[in-house]
């Protein structure tokens, strides 16, 4: 969904649903989401921070609950596809694909203004 000219987003478009690529600090001070990073591939990822420690879990269960909240969709809607234990995630939004990305619009719109 990028289009010529625009800078690269870390949303991509699946078959059944959105991937999001992240790159996560886990016990930051406080959860947020703080634009965008640059990935060794060219790539680039959203970058969240999440008080939360790495154990067991905990980050991407904070991650999830975050970005939930932020996007205002149901935690059930995410999965972490790629990198359970690592700082750089892929996860997954389940759901029409088209709706994910009119309802992610505004994240978009803002994402692509700041780059």
């Amino acid at each position: 969904m990028v289009m010529p000219g625009s800078p690269p987003l870390p949303f991509l478009s699946a078959g059944d649903g959105v991937r999001v690529r992240l790159r996560v600090q886990p016990r930051a001070r406080r959860n947020r989401i703080d634009g965008l990073v640059a990935e060794a591939d060219g790539g680039v990822a959203l970058k969240v921070a999440v008080t939360a420690p790495p154990d067991n879990g905990k980050a991407n269960a904070a991650v999830i609950a975050l970005l939930a909240r932020a996007w205002d969709l149901p935690k059930s809607a995410f999965t972490v596809v790629v990198g359970a234990t690592d700082r750089r995630k892929i996860i997954h939004l389940q759901g029409e694909p088209a709706r994910l990305m009119q309802a992610l619009a505004p994240w978009i719109e803002a994402l692509r203004t700041s780059a």
